[in-house]
């Protein structure tokens, strides 16, 4: 996974989009240069239905399957639903690892595919800043949400993040570093919708 997301610096956006639309993202690297895209799965077994009412998508299960421009499955992120588990699957189903609640909005445990604990994400109060640390507390990466001005915030889902990884990062967790935009975003930012 490294070798697409070996910049130390990346981009996370989400289009801006309709209330019903699917999960979209788009990862590119600092030079704007996309590396890989991410749409909703229709995998009935991963992913249901978004619900009707705004507030209420963040605790709906939902994929996104992560690909490169040219159609290549790199990963899955697989949210159950609520707000206790967020999956990174190989597009085969291996997992790479997992985001596992332990503060709703302000503490993520992150483990690896053996499920042994590997790292945790901290975030801020506005739920704009989330720090990446290893099992030993160093930071390895922040991520930070960027203030689009209020009528986007208010009247869009569009949300675009910023990641700079702090190398070295060893695999799983520089792979979950750079997930932590979007699994954020789907846990976190995207009930905002207008229905």
């Amino acid at each position: 996974m490294s070798e697409v997301f070996s910049s130390a610096v990346l981009k996370v956006e989400q289009p801006r989009r309709g209330p019903f639309a699917k999960s979209r993202y788009k990862v590119m690297d600092g030079d704007g240069i996309v590396l890989a895209v991410a749409g909703q799965t229709n995998d009935e077994g991963r992913s249901e239905m978004r619900g009707l009412f705004p507030g209420k998508s963040n605790l709906d299960a939902r994929a996104v399957m992560l690909s490169t421009p040219d159609g290549e499955p790199l990963l899955i992120v697989n949210k159950q639903r609520g707000r206790e588990l967020t999956e990174i699957l190989r597009p085969d189903g291996e997992r790479v690892g997992a985001f596992i609640t332990e503060r709703v909005g302000r503490r993520y445990a992150v483990h690896g595919g053996d499920d042994a604990v590997i790292g945790a994400v901290d975030v801020d109060i506005p739920r704009n800043n989330f720090e990446v640390k290893d099992a030993d507390g160093g930071k390895v990466a922040h991520v930070r949400k960027k203030w689009a001005g209020l009528a986007t915030h208010l009247l869009t889902t569009a949300d675009k993040y910023a990641v700079e990884i702090f190398d070295p990062v060893r695999e799983p967790l520089r792979t979950m570093a750079v997930m932590t935009a979007i699994v954020m975003d789907m846990n976190l930012h995207e009930s905002k919708e207008i229905t």
